[in-house]
């Protein structure tokens, strides 16, 4: 039943996800000439450079912030991340089944005896 949880989340996930492709790549796009504006932004001393440079940061940051909801398929790659870890996902003593049956308590304290936990 949990693994059935999973690839429900999982497949939810999924269509979340590429239905924001488009607007994830656009807020990848304008962040990125953003961030190089920014820092030809400093680094520049002309004036008309500057100007220009500030324009289209203010443009990208508009472009950004229209894009905003892209935030949305970013929150569904890390839920596919963690299904994607959870599915296999087993119990550290998952060799040793807790029961009340004499022999199996017997190895888990003849384990821990000898140091093999």
């Amino acid at each position: 039943m949990k693994k059935f949880g999973y690839l429900l989340l999982g497949g939810v996930a999924a269509i979340v996800l590429l239905s924001n492709l488009a607007p994830m790549i656009a807020l990848a796009i304008s962040l990125t000439v953003m961030y190089f504006a920014y820092k030809g932004f400093i680094k520049t001393d002309s004036t008309f450079t500057k100007v220009l440079l500030a324009t289209i940061g203010i443009i990208a940051l508009f472009a950004s912030a229209s894009n905003l909801p892209a935030v949305i398929g970013v929150v569904a790659v890390y839920v596919l991340y963690v299904v994607y870890k959870k599915w296999n996902n087993k119990p550290a003593n998952s060799n040793i089944i807790d029961s009340d049956d004499p022999f199996t308590n017997f190895e888990k304290e003849w384990n821990s005896i000898k140091g093999n936990y």
